[in-house]
């Protein structure tokens, strides 16, 4: 009886949360405490111990299941959403240190591309005319 108002309690203290967290318009966040939140409430419904006693045909059982399929729902969804929108935990490009315009191992640039390699090439300055701009530089600081 005390677990489950313990339970009971939990689940709408997180449902609560749920709803701030949803008018500030954090939905999927919002989705993803109310399916946490009831988690409890669907244990508390399946009676565990009471249906290995023999009320396994208990509608309150089966009511406490369907809420926990749809906790399991919501958070699913909640991941698929994630992963379509492209946020989530971790970019594979930004974790793993590559630049934005990087192009993968094998793969080829589209001339659409904008990045460092787009445009026109440079033509590449005879090694002592590097040296000489350099060199003019140091002169004009007094170096």
């Amino acid at each position: 009886m005390l677990a489950e108002t313990i339970c009971t309690a939990v689940a709408a203290a997180g449902l609560g949360i749920a709803a701030v967290t949803a008018y500030r318009r954090r939905f999927r966040a919002a989705v993803r405490v109310a399916a946490y939140a009831l988690v409890p409430l669907g244990l508390v419904l399946t009676g565990v111990v009471r249906w290995l006693a023999g009320t396994a045909f208990s509608p309150a059982a089966w009511v406490g299941f369907g809420l926990l399929g749809a906790a399991w729902l919501l958070l699913a969804g909640t991941r698929v959403a994630e992963r379509r929108a492209g946020g989530g935990r971790g970019r594979r490009g930004a974790a793993a240190g590559e630049e934005p315009g990087a192009v993968a191992p094998g793969a080829t640039r589209s001339p659409l591309d904008a990045g460092p390699r787009s445009g026109k090439a440079k033509a590449k300055a005879a090694p002592g005319e590097d040296f000489d701009e350099i060199e003019a530089i140091l002169r004009k600081h007094g170096i």
